[in-house]
């Protein structure tokens, strides 16, 4: 499998002082890695610099310069915006557009064919904020295919919906990573789920990332939390 992404002795932090040091991480096309930590411990200062939103302080980070979509935590979008699901998966095409030129022709039969490949289709025109949890998470994440990612970032993309809505979206990501080869890396603080569904997790605590296999790296968090 072909690797995605590289970090090698990567430092991130904010304001020059690095919150998390000696990151050393690869992601290969097909593979699904949980992300798992205590409150505050720099799970999302990873993430945002794997994404390039903080510089990088030491070391380095090879990422895929366009090939690479993210889910974020908080959604933006607020959800009584008058926006229609297609219209919200969209979006997702306009960091391509130049101008304020329309979607293309291709570019909405993109849009439709991620809504179904999630499973949507059928609730094309309906307004975004008629969905529940769960079918709002399945629309930000065809709106983050529409860039047709080889990578894909999810940032607690099962928080607040129940727990047959999350197998149905960890069975939708495990069908990206088979089938398009993509690589997923997913933060979660389900820890019962990832320890079902990921084989591997990266454990992100006093300023270091470990990987290893879910089972451990869960155990030794639980652990933590309860020693």
């Amino acid at each position: 499998m072909s690797r995605l992404l590289k970090l090698d002795g990567a430092a991130f932090g904010y304001g020059g002082r690095p919150l998390l040091q000696g990151v050393n991480l690869e992601v290969h096309a097909g593979g699904m890695l949980g992300i798992i930590g205590p409150n505050g411990s720099g799970k999302t200062t990873l993430i945002r610099g794997i994404l390039g939103l903080i510089p990088t302080l030491s070391g380095t980070v090879t990422r895929p310069e366009r090939d690479l979509g993210y889910v974020p935590q908080r959604e933006s979008l607020d959800a009584i915006f008058p926006l229609s699901v297609e219209e919200v998966v969209q979006m997702g095409a306009y960091g391509r557009l130049s101008g304020l030129r329309l979607l293309s022709r291709a570019e909405r039969r993109l849009a439709h064919s991620q809504l179904t490949r999630v499973g949507l289709a059928e609730r094309a025109r309906e307004p975004f904020s008629r969905l529940s949890g769960g079918q709002r998470q399945r629309v930000l994440i065809a709106r983050a295919l529409m860039s047709t990612p080889r990578l894909l970032v999810l940032d607690e993309p099962t928080s607040g919906v129940d727990h047959d809505t999350e197998l149905r979206l960890l069975e939708l990501l495990r069908t990206l990573c088979a089938e398009d080869g993509m690589g997923v890396l997913l933060v979660s603080h389900h820890l019962a789920l990832l320890r079902q569904n990921v084989s591997e997790v990266l454990l992100v605590d006093s300023g270091k990332v470990e990987r290893g296999a879910s089972h451990a790296m869960i155990e030794r968090m639980e652990h933590c939390q309860h020693g």
